[in-house]
């Protein structure tokens, strides 16, 4: 794919992977987990954007595995999601963006493998279902991302988010609006973070309640009907980068791929494929429930909260051909 548009001059420019996006307009504290380092606007409704996964983000396995976590693929079309309509399409910059679903699917085959440094990634980006407010300020959209990476595309992805003004916010969320900490962690027992596919303690987002003991490292301790939500690490790098009321879209999807790991004893570990529909938000307290049934290649799932479901959604597998 040739990565250039035509900018305001008369020659075409090209993406540039030399420096990152400002932080504040993809919504993260920290530099080092901003992905994007270009967007060009080529018409109305389509963009063109470039990222940078490196090999020593919090997400990368240190086994040897040469792959990204397909995380990455979410994050970064959460990072355009943000950064598109504050730059380019009127939206004040203090809008809370809320995702009211997202969905991606891999090539197993055509996944990037990261050698030294990061991978350069370029994304073919596509608005649609643009909505305004009574005030005609932008409410909500729809994202399409196609992802490439060394002349070959190996993802897509895409969902829908609507955008809601601080005092909207603030009336919605009442007193949880605003929170300045990270959430405390229930401490619940946690599965050993091998049979969830993760490299450290602190990166598992689920647990159970019960007395002390072995950690649930018995595989006769853990009932998939008692699986929770809960981060063992609230400082995590990665899954809170910054404050937040509400359990995040990112942790919510890592919970159902460790619940599905853990309930398939690791046979479905690594997704090629996830949607999730998120109905309302979840919170961090009580700690939600999460059902798991894998079913062959997929793996549905829930998560249950003072009698409500606040998302559902799928995962799929590789064949084992492929896995």
């Amino acid at each position: 794919m040739d990565a250039r548009i035509r900018g305001t001059g008369a020659e075409p420019r090209g993406l540039s992977w030399s420096r990152t996006v400002p932080r504040e307009l993809v919504h993260r504290a920290s530099v080092a987990e901003v992905l994007l380092t270009d967007v060009l606007r080529v018409d109305a409704t389509r963009f063109l954007a470039a990222a940078c996964w490196s090999r020593s983000h919090p997400t990368f396995p240190v086994d040897g595995h040469a792959v990204h976590h397909p995380l990455m693929v979410v994050e970064t079309l959460r990072q355009l999601g943000i950064f598109i309509p504050l730059r380019y399409l009127g939206v004040p910059v203090d809008t809370r963006m809320l995702i009211t679903d997202v969905f991606f699917t891999t090539d197993p085959g055509a996944q990037p493998r990261a050698s030294h440094g990061a991978t350069q990634v370029t994304c073919r980006v596509r608005v649609t279902g643009l909505r305004a407010g009574s005030d005609g300020a932008t409410a909500g959209l729809r994202l399409h991302a196609e992802f490439q990476a060394g002349g070959a595309v190996f993802a897509t992805a895409g969902g829908g988010a609507r955008f809601l003004s601080p005092e909207r916010y603030a009336a919605l969320r009442g007193p949880l609006a605003g929170t300045c900490q990270p959430p405390a962690s229930a401490g619940l027992l946690r599965p050993d973070p091998a049979r969830l596919g993760v490299s450290h303690a602190r990166d598992v987002v689920i647990g159970r309640a019960g007395p002390g003991g072995n950690g649930g490292r018995r595989r006769d301790r853990w009932d998939p009907r008692e699986v929770l939500v809960d981060a063992a690490d609230p400082w995590h790098p990665f899954f809170f980068d910054h404050a937040t009321d509400h359990v995040p879209g990112m942790v919510l999807l890592e919970a159902a791929r460790q619940a599905a790991a853990l309930a398939s004893d690791g046979a479905l570990s690594r997704p090629t494929g996830v949607r999730l529909t998120a109905l309302r938000f979840t919170e961090f307290a009580p700690p939600a429930r999460i059902v798991c049934v894998p079913h062959h290649r997929t793996c549905v799932f829930r998560f249950e909260q003072d009698s409500a479901c606040p998302a559902f959604g799928v995962l799929h597998y590789p064949s084992p051909l492929r896995a």
